[in-house]
């Protein structure tokens, strides 16, 4: 059996809004309210943080504190590694979803000859980049990160060399560019796609399942599907944004999206989905608390977060 590991990264420097960097604490807050000792019985690393820079300017309009995003790579992705080299399973509990394309790195860095497979339970694709964000935020960014995405057939903006030379060192990462293949990334939940991205998973078929899909053909299909459809994959990685679920759950979340997944949806795909011996990390990540009422997203999360553990226990 792999030994867990919970990897902290209390970053928000990628997100719109402010507060997701509290939410690994809130998720713990909500493990002692159940009176759980979830977090004494896994060893658990602390990734440092660039937080500070968000009292700083923000730099490029179009790649926001890029420089702290990559030095926040650099650090997660070694973490990561390192983690999965010593066969550990890396639990990562994340602030807001930029870092995840610092997981897959570390991922692919520890398995350089492996195909890594993605399964991304998200309302967004979050797969701009410095050239089509509408918004600057790296949390829009990771998958184009991994899939070394520029998208310049679907260009709006024009960032400045510094920013180019900082975005190709995040796609670089680890000397391995791009770190995953558009047919070996699916979607689950996405809903709110700018056109930009809709080129993307058009001209690439990406597979993805809609929440109706969810809804109409039940959990335990939707997850052979998705792991059919990365058959071909030596490893997976599952990241799972709490906005996947529902606006009216997901009020602790910066984003949150009407016609969601519900949380019991959410826990049932990803308790079936972990089963499959490939899988090799699991992060959650975009819980705020700033944005909750009684820190009802955390508890949601938490109990996410309590059945996965204990499935990879059994």
């Amino acid at each position: 059996m792999k030994k867990l590991k919970f990897i902290e990264v209390k970053s928000e420097i990628g997100a719109g809004t402010r507060g997701a960097s509290l939410g690994v604490d809130a998720i713990k807050i909500a493990a002692l309210d159940y009176g759980s000792t979830l977090f004494k019985q896994i060893d658990s690393v602390e990734i440092p943080h660039q937080n500070q820079l968000l009292f700083e300017t923000q730099g490029s309009p179009y790649a926001k504190r890029i420089k702290g995003v990559l030095s926040l790579y650099e650090k997660l992705s070694a973490e990561v590694s390192n983690t999965l080299k010593k066969n550990g399973f890396p639990l990562v509990l994340a602030g807001d979803h930029s870092t995840a394309g610092g997981t897959i790195a570390g991922i692919r860095m520890a398995y350089p000859k492996q195909r890594l497979g993605v399964i991304w339970i998200d309302a967004h694709a979050d797969i701009h980049s410095p050239f089509t964000t509408p918004t600057g935020n790296m949390h829009g960014m990771p998958l184009a990160i991994s899939l070394s995405e520029d998208n310049v057939s679907n260009k709006m903006n024009k960032p400045d060399k510094d920013t180019i030379d900082l975005w190709n060192k995040l796609k670089k990462l680890g000397n391995i560019s791009p770190k995953i293949n558009y047919k070996d990334l699916v979607y689950i939940g996405v809903r709110d796609i700018e056109p930009e991205e809709s080129f993307l998973l058009k001209k690439h078929k990406v597979k993805a399942f809609t929440t109706a899909e969810v809804k109409r053909n039940g959990v335990e299909k939707i997850a052979r599907e998705a792991l059919s459809h990365l058959s071909q994959c030596n490893l997976i990685y599952i990241s799972f944004d709490v906005d996947s679920m529902d606006s009216s759950i997901s009020k602790g979340t910066g984003t949150p999206v009407r016609n969601g997944i519900t949380e019991k949806e959410a826990g049932s795909l990803c308790v079936r989905l972990i089963q499959n011996e490939k899988v090799c990390c699991f992060e959650i990540c975009e819980v705020n608390p700033t944005l909750d009422k009684e820190n009802l997203m955390a508890e949601n999360t938490f109990e996410i977060l309590q059945k996965v553990v204990s499935q990879l226990t059994n």
